[in-house]
């Protein structure tokens, strides 16, 4: 079943019901007019001169402050169209006015031929302006108008002066003559441009309304329709008769309804900065756009740095009253808190992330305080020391284990295993979510530091007695503890002492631990800077993989670099020693055994007691090619040989036999590598 298209859009304002009502208000008074012209007599006359003037001086006054605030709103904004809007407004009121000025027995005694036709010209002028108001100018047409503004408005004052002068100083003119007794027929064929102007600029203005619906545009077309219907009344040119108050009532209504609208609109918003935005050109509603978007990044931007809105500021930019700037400071603390309880939260969860790093204990106090004060002002941290925890002069004792109140403080007790084991000191927040926050705070960092307190104990463990790829191995996965393991190539290197068992005879304990750990610091660091993991100590003697637990390139070359560098090293001690000591008690010597191929890695032994370590033909080999070297000598493997390329010095022993091995096996003294 398809799915039925969308409802199409339609603006409030022309919706089917408000469109009728609309245009039931446009339609009535043309009815109106038809009815008293086609039944004369119904179409009565009714002079009084005072009415008709009062009422003119009164509207045009209306009018006159409309084009003022329309024209002030065009200078604010710089836009053109506002400019030509508000001189639809100007002229209509200006021409209104010297009709006002014609009425008889108030300058003039009979009135005069400016009278009868001053409305009609005004009207006529001003929909060249509405026109023109309504075409969808262009940037360089814009400036354009704005740039003739003050000479079009020069223009339009010398009209209507001259026009008042020749209509109201008798005798001067045709115009100041008494009223013609009968109708002008070129005046009504001389009002159809003004009419076709007027409907153009109503459609063209509805159209935009489509685009951007505002009920100020539905007044500024109801406006121009207004306008054009009082034209067409004002064709019959029946003085003082019905028809003819008819048009002076329609200009009212136009007038009044964009005042009435403004006020409405005014009232709503609380100032008249934006009144008429809405009319104006895309090009300056995009440019207002802008400065609003401009605003609230500032807004925002105070909010982020915890500063003031400066609401006194934006609201004289924006020309906000009392009340709304009121809004904006209280909207600005409301984002301001929220803000800072935002800035709070990231602080907690950067806290807990340190957890998982496993930093030191000073580290991690370094750079969680340093986020921490980001977020929540000037907090301190203190530990236990000499059984004291001090912030400065402040000592803290929590006997109960809650937060302890001084002055602008708020201490909470940090706790390793139950115990104290610091203070965090932060200012006292704003409401009781700030407390329940920094209460959170000091939890989390009560775990992270108690965590790196844990994971230094076991860091220091662990790599005190097995080696590091083992111990970050087990540290990241425990399960890699588990009895078993996988079949896998690598590289051992066996490594003993010659000479330990006659150097023991002749020595103290104490002594043959010192050469032990002497021979010992300095062969480890020559196979952990290789890659190497060390996983048997026995005695005198040291068994290393590579390739095992992680994965290495190249691990026959990095083995055979390490067993080289252990010799140099076991040499160099010996030189050491043999100049130092006055007896001539030999130190023994490093005798090492390379060899590679598959074997056996894993967890060894019971589900009580296990270790890492390797099994296999692979290592019982490079055990006895360690049995059969000569002190200070490194012998290797042919199937080690072959992963080593063409940078070495090798001297062949030949094919051997080895203890445990029916095969006999090739194998070479390896003297150096580049």
């Amino acid at each position: 079943m398809p799915t039925p298209a969308p409802a199409s859009y339609l603006p409030p304002a022309t919706q089917p019901v408000r469109g009728v009502v609309w245009g039931i208000h446009l339609v009535v008074p043309m009815l109106g007019l038809w009815l008293l012209l086609a039944q004369p007599h119904l179409n009565v006359p009714w002079q009084h001169n005072a009415s008709h003037f009062w009422m003119i001086i009164l509207v045009a006054g209306v009018n006159v402050v409309l084009g003022v605030l329309i024209s002030e709103s065009s200078r604010r904004r710089q836009d053109a169209r506002l400019f030509l809007v508000s001189m639809v407004f100007l002229t209509s009121a200006g021409f209104f006015f010297l009709h006002g000025l014609s009425t008889p027995k108030v300058i003039l005694d009979t009135g005069s031929v400016g009278f009868d036709i001053g409305q009609q010209v005004g009207l006529s002028i001003a929909a060249l302006f509405a026109f023109a108001s309504a075409l969808p100018l262009g940037e360089q047409q814009a400036k354009a108008v704005l740039g003739a503004q003050h000479f079009v408005r020069a223009a339009l004052v010398g009209i209507m002066v001259l026009w008042g002068v020749t209509s109201l100083v008798p005798g001067l003119t045709s115009l100041s003559e008494p009223p013609l007794e009968s109708p002008m027929t070129w005046l009504a064929w001389a009002s159809v441009p003004g009419l076709l102007l007027y409907a153009a600029a109503s459609v063209m203005m509805f159209l935009l309304h489509r685009r951007r619906p505002s009920a100020m545009l539905i007044s500024l077309i109801t406006a121009y329709a207004l306008l054009a219907e009082s034209m067409v009344a004002g064709m019959s040119q029946l003085n003082w008769h019905l028809s003819w108050w008819e048009w002076h009532i329609l200009l009212v209504f136009a007038f009044v309804f964009v005042a009435y609208s403004s006020y409405l609109q005014f009232r709503r918003e609380g100032s008249s900065a934006g009144l008429f935005d809405s009319v104006a050109l895309s090009a300056t509603v995009r440019r207002i756009q802008r400065d609003y978007d401009k605003a609230l990044e500032e807004m925002v931007e105070h909010v982020r740095r915890g500063e003031p809105l400066a609401a006194t500021r934006l609201s004289g930019k924006f020309r906000l009253n009392e009340g709304q700037a009121a809004v904006l400071d209280r909207a600005g603390e409301a984002l301001a808190n929220e803000r800072a309880l935002s800035e709070r939260l990231a602080a907690l969860v950067s806290v807990s992330a340190q957890t998982k790093v496993g930093l030191p204990e000073e580290q991690l106090l370094t750079s969680s305080l340093e986020r921490v004060r980001q977020a929540y002002g000037d907090v301190k941290i203190a530990l236990v020391a000499d059984g004291r925890t001090q912030i400065g002069s402040r000592d803290y004792q929590f006997a109960d284990g809650n937060p302890i109140r001084r002055d602008q403080l708020l201490a909470f007790p940090l706790t390793v295993k139950g115990n104290l084991a610091g203070v965090l000191e932060v200012p006292i927040g704003r409401t009781n979510q700030d407390e329940a926050l920094a209460a959170t705070l000091a939890g989390q960092l009560s775990i992270s530091l108690e965590n790196a307190r844990l994971y230094q104990e076991l860091h220091t463990l662990f790599h005190q007695y097995m080696s590091p790829d083992v111990a970050h191995a087990l540290l990241a996965d425990p399960r890699q503890a588990a009895l078993g393991g996988e079949v896998k190539e690598l590289t051992a290197l066996f490594a003993d002492l010659k000479g330990f068992t006659t150097f023991s005879e002749k020595v103290t304990p104490g002594e043959i631990v010192e050469m032990l750990n002497r021979y010992h610091t300095a062969a480890v660091p020559c196979i952990l800077d290789n890659g190497g993991t060390i996983v048997q100590f026995v005695g005198d003697a040291l068994l290393a993989l590579f390739n095992a637990p992680a994965t290495q390139a190249g691990h026959a070359r990095s083995a055979c670099k390490a067993a080289l560098a252990m010799q140099r090293a076991a040499s160099e001690i010996a030189e050491e020693m043999a100049w130092k000591r006055e007896d001539d008690i030999e130190w023994p010597t490093f005798r090492v055994g390379v060899n590679t191929g598959p074997a056996l890695v894993g967890n060894i032994g019971s589900p009580e007691l296990r270790g890492f370590n390797a099994m296999g033909d692979c290592v019982n080999v490079a055990a006895r090619l360690q049995g059969v070297a000569e002190p200070g000598t490194v012998v290797i493997g042919e199937t080690t040989l072959r992963q080593l390329g063409d940078d070495i010095t090798v001297t062949p022993l030949g094919r051997l036999s080895l203890k445990g091995k029916e095969e006999l096996v090739t194998a070479y003294v390896l003297t150096e590598m580049t």
